[in-house]
């Protein structure tokens, strides 16, 4: 079972300037995409379906939708 990732506006405004889109989006499939509540994410404020992962360089805040299987990324800070 795989979850399709969407990103929320903001988030895909920082996704198109970083040089490595596309190296990051088949990373996010692979991992989050995968299993989003596994590689090192963390709860945020105990909230099961709130969670904070680093991916390929960059921390990713993302809502998991298991009714649906979806990600959602509601913030990407890349990395320097």
């Amino acid at each position: 079972m795989s979850f399709r990732i969407s990103y929320a506006p903001p988030a895909d405004d920082t996704l198109a300037k970083m040089r490595d889109g596309e190296t990051f989006r088949d990373a996010m499939a692979r991992t989050l995409g995968a299993e989003p509540y596994g590689h090192a994410s963390s709860a945020v404020k105990r909230e099961r379906d709130r969670r904070e992962a680093t991916v390929a360089g960059a921390i990713v805040l993302y809502y998991v939708s298991r009714s649906v299987l979806t990600v959602t990324v509601v913030r990407l800070v890349p990395l320097p």
